[in-house]
């Protein structure tokens, strides 16, 4: 397996690895229900460092973006994010990911799911032949660390000049974090809980300075190191898709309720096939759903009608530890779709009651 610049701190530290998209990564320290708690109430620090990082610059580096993704990144300004994918050409995701603008129409950073850094990287190769921006695959070369929390900016502000608490939300600045240089210093995160994500260059000690500094300022404050689990139950409450659950090559962003991120207004790879179903009207529609009943839902789990027809499937489910109810997420026919619809979960051959609600579920 492959490793962060971190693994060795999580080993060290007692957390509960496994195979992660190849990595030997944290799946949890003390536990999921304490971890999200952790990050909910006060803050955490997740290693994200199997992120994939590809950096697409020259003059026709906003031409490659433009066509390969289905947001519109002409509207990115200097130090500005956006939210994106790479569709197929039967409007199919690929990825779903976030480009950073570094220098508008000059240099853009990827920041794709560690699965599928390979896959994107052939695709846009393949689609930049006929376009010719640069490209560079600085995965292995980029650590990566998510500090999350509504107290994160409080308890990290004193190893940056950077504004934390001013900085717009899909902003960032690149500047000094914790004696290091040149840190991309962003305000996003996949938990709904407020913080940023730093970026920087993974060469001498960089990575050690960072984490000791981190703590050096937090561990007496709450600041706790979190795994992979309770990233997944923090996002699932927020309703944010995760890649091979609710998204893959055979969802579309219209029914995966991400027409917000696709524009119609510029040409891009499967365009006039997503054009078509959003006029049409998707089949299916992701939706959030709440167990009336007792019972975990999980994925690929079956979501019937009164009549124990099949109407669906269930993409994500958990217990949730904010909210102590079972929560998922699912694509059901659409029939079926408006909040409070009372549907069934088969859970081991049993229709467990459900219904639609809206999402996100916090």
């Amino acid at each position: 397996m492959k490793q962060t610049p971190f693994t060795e701190k999580h080993i060290a530290l007692g957390a509960k690895m496994a195979d992660f998209a190849g990595f030997n990564m944290p799946i949890s320290y003390s536990g999921i229900k304490d971890e999200h708690a952790t990050v909910r109430n006060n803050a955490g620090v997740f290693d994200v460092s199997h992120m994939g990082t590809i950096m697409v610059k020259g003059p026709k580096a906003l031409d490659l973006i433009q066509y390969t993704t289905s947001n519109d990144a002409a509207k990115l300004n200097n130090n500005q994010a956006q939210y994106t994918c790479f569709t197929n050409e039967s409007g199919g995701i690929i990825d779903d990911f976030i480009v950073y603008c570094l220098e508008k129409n000059q240099e853009y950073m990827l920041v794709v799911n560690a699965s599928n850094v390979d896959k994107d990287w052939d695709w846009l190769v393949k689609h930049n032949e006929n376009i010719g921006a640069e490209l560079e695959n600085i995965s292995s070369k980029t650590g990566i660390l998510a500090i999350q929390g509504p107290k994160a900016l409080e308890i990290i502000q004193e190893l940056t000049p950077v504004a934390l608490s001013q900085q717009k939300y899909f902003h960032f600045e690149v500047n000094t974090f914790a004696g290091v240089e040149n840190v991309i210093i962003s305000a996003t995160g996949y938990t709904g809980s407020g913080g940023v994500e730093i970026y920087f260059e993974n060469k001498e000690d960089n990575a050690e300075k960072i984490w000791t500094e981190l703590f050096r300022v937090g561990e007496a404050k709450g600041l706790k190191p979190i795994g992979l689990g309770a990233r997944d139950t923090l996002r699932l409450e927020k309703g944010f898709c995760l890649y091979g659950n609710e998204l893959n090559e055979s969802t579309n962003t219209i029914e995966a309720g991400l027409g917000w991120v696709t524009k119609f207004s510029k040409d891009f790879i499967g365009k006039e096939v997503l054009e078509k179903i959003k006029a049409e009207g998707a089949k299916r529609k992701l939706v959030g759903i709440e167990l009336i009943d007792r019972g975990i839902p999980r994925t690929d789990y079956s979501i019937v009608n009164n009549e124990n027809e099949e109407i669906g499937i269930i993409t994500s489910g958990t217990q949730s530890p904010s909210l102590g109810k079972a929560i998922a997420m699912g694509y059901i026919h659409t029939d079926y779709a408006n909040p409070g619809t009372e549907i069934a979960i088969s859970i081991r051959d049993k229709a467990v009651k459900a219904k639609v609600v809206r999402l996100p579920f916090l």
